[in-house]
């Protein structure tokens, strides 16, 4: 079973298999890096770098150094594994293992997509409830009820964002590509309101500085960056290309350019990741705040840094939580239809996986809370991606001639490895570990 992706249309793969040339040409290339580059700048990454910023300063901004480049390797195999195969990797996973652990690896992937479609829905719920809430909250509205018409405001947004497939996916690509702009735009503007220290920005960068305390911080902003719902969906974005590919060297040259495209969103992802860190750093540290919420941090920058950094605040985490829950549905569904060979709605999809955000938002749970939970569970799942990952691009029989080489295949193993460590220390220093 080959995968479509649900944004193909027969006109996309004409458009897509006569490029242009020159520069348009070489723009045709860019795009499904970029799409995923979006779950790396979610609302679970707003909460860890906020929490992170405000906790322990510029301490931590070396994670997010290492958790890229791990990043910019896993995309890419998951990438050239798609575009070797032509199948995505649940595909993959269930035409060469057995059933019984394609079974237990799409239960592994359902809980790292659930826990991602909460953690972004509730973004985008908060961005609204930032924007809109105060007035609404003026009028004598209760705050739960506000949570809640931002979260239905949000699902009309995300099912507007999906039904851009009916025009085809390079419509699709664009929108989310604009909506990482406008991220970056915001935090760039950020930085001119605050007044970082820049020594202590690079000393952090490449110097690790990990204790108890942070443990927990660091593994979930390691779940917030290297993200397993995308470590599925790259395979798949680069569909629409493949099959409007024939032959060794055509594929080479896609392989070649997607490089090229994952190194570029991967590192302005990395870049507004840690100007998150530097404004809570700058912003909140010091300043004896334990522990900032989304919605503290939004009434704090106000007073601090002026009315319109609180507003670039609020619309990034908006612009966030929308592009990454649309981009977080068509990775669910990829996940079950790879995994289970059937059929699925993409819009029945994002109905399903609402449920557990608006129990979250009518219960009266901290979002925040709820936020970085959601992503140290992100990094307990991701092994069960990575695993299967490298063991397919090594064999040869599955990539022909685009099997990895000893070095890449010797860090991707690295980077597992450095993962199953972190969870484990995480765990047992959870049970009572000293």
């Amino acid at each position: 079973m080959t995968y479509t992706h649900p944004m193909a249309t027969p006109a996309t793969a004409l458009a897509i298999s006569s490029p242009a040339i020159g520069q348009r040409k070489l723009l045709y290339y860019f795009g499904p890096a970029f799409v995923a580059s979006i779950a790396y700048m979610d609302p679970g990454n707003f909460a860890t770098n906020l929490e992170g910023g405000t906790r322990f300063g510029y301490q931590l901004l070396w994670v997010l150094l290492w958790s890229n480049a791990m990043a910019i390797l896993i995309q890419y195999l998951s990438a050239k594994l798609g575009i070797a195969t032509g199948h995505t990797l649940p595909e993959n996973c269930r035409i060469h293992f057995s059933r019984g652990m394609t079974i237990f690896l799409w239960v592994a992937a359902e809980i790292s997509a659930l826990a991602t479609d909460l953690a972004e829905f509730l973004g985008a719920a908060l961005g609204f409830y930032l924007l809109l809430g105060p007035r609404l909250l003026a009028a004598g509205i209760p705050r739960t009820d506000v949570l809640l018409l931002a979260a239905l405001v949000t699902t009309i947004c995300v099912f507007l964002i999906l039904a851009l497939q009916q025009w085809g996916f390079r419509q699709l690509e664009l929108v989310i590509i604009l909506f990482v702009a406008v991220i970056g735009g915001c935090y760039a503007a950020e930085m001119f309101f605050i007044h970082p220290h820049w020594g202590s920005i690079a000393y952090h960068t490449v110097v690790p500085m990990l204790d108890s305390k942070s443990l927990y911080l660091a593994v979930a902003m390691l779940g917030a960056t290297v993200m397993p719902h995308v470590v599925y969906l790259h395979s798949g974005l680069v569909q629409p290309r493949v099959q409007a590919t024939s032959g060794l060297v055509p594929r080479a040259r896609l392989l070649r350019m997607e490089l090229f495209d994952v190194i570029l969103a991967m590192n302005g992802a990395w870049l507004v990741n840690s100007a998150m860190i530097v404004v809570a750093a700058t912003a909140f540290a010091g300043h004896g705040m334990a522990s900032m919420s989304i919605e503290t941090a939004h009434a704090t920058l106000g007073p601090l840094l002026g009315p319109a950094s609180a507003t670039l605040f609020a619309v990034a985490l908006l612009c966030s939580g929308l592009s990454s829950s649309t981009v977080g549905t068509m990775a669910g569904q990829m996940i079950l239809e790879g995994f289970l060979q059937v059929r699925f709605s993409i819009f029945l999809r994002r109905l399903i996986t609402l449920l557990p955000a608006l129990i979250v938002i009518a219960i009266g749970l901290d979002p925040l809370r709820i936020l970085l939970l959601s992503q140290a569970a992100l990094s307990f799942t991701l092994p069960f991606a990575l695993v299967p990952l490298l063991i397919l691009t090594q064999r040869t029989k599955v990539m022909d001639r685009f099997v990895n080489g000893r070095v890449i295949q010797a860090l991707g193993w690295l980077s597992t490895t450095i993962i199953l460590s972190l969870n484990g220390v995480l765990l047992w220093q959870s049970l009572g570990g000293q």
